[in-house]
């Protein structure tokens, strides 16, 4: 009975330290708590944009949320602006998802950016987007009537592709994925 008693509680000592270890594996690596990171994006038009960001690149709008005019200001991102901020996600199957929230302010719609080239301005200067179908990417900028720049798409090497265009405030994008 003894060894009995003597088994179960080293049992429950090494049950308890697996838990412990397991626990331990479940808190993240390094200085960030997610392996992604969410962009805001200021729109001019926020419609437009919600529709390019939808129909043309494919993306999911998921709930968003709005911030009072007051919290903005308190947080140092207006000067007493509100804010409604639409989401979207990339339409992938599982895992963590970027967010890209895309936002306007009709009150103090903020000054376009020199967007000639990703070089004009300092600051984020493009998105990269990986696709599973290149082919199917162009066709619906095409449709849209979406200007390619440069010369692309342009074979990276691999059967992997990248096409360049703009959103409709002039944020560079660039797809990088297969063509058949």
């Amino acid at each position: 009975m003894f060894n009995q008693l003597r088994v179960l509680a080293l049992s429950t000592v090494l049950l308890n330290i697996n838990l412990a270890q397991a626990q331990e594996q479940k808190k993240p690596a390094g200085n960030y708590s997610a392996a992604v990171a969410d962009i805001g994006i200021v729109v001019k038009d926020l419609e437009k944009s919600v529709k390019f960001y939808t129909e043309i690149l494919g993306m999911k709008e998921v709930k968003g949320f709005n911030v009072p005019a007051e919290k903005a200001a308190r947080f140092g991102l207006t000067d007493n602006q509100p804010a409604t901020i639409r989401v979207f996600v990339l339409d992938q199957a599982d895992g963590p998802k970027t967010k890209f929230k895309l936002m306007s302010f009709p009150q103090a719609p903020g000054k376009m950016q020199d967007q000639k080239f990703i070089h004009s301005t300092v600051g984020v200067s493009y998105v990269t987007l990986f696709v599973t179908d290149m082919d199917q990417a162009i066709e619906r900028l095409k449709k849209s009537k979406v200007k390619l720049l440069g010369e692309t798409p342009s074979d990276l090497g691999g059967k992997t592709f990248i096409t360049v265009f703009q959103d409709p405030d002039g944020n560079f994008i660039e797809l990088i994925g297969p063509m058949k």
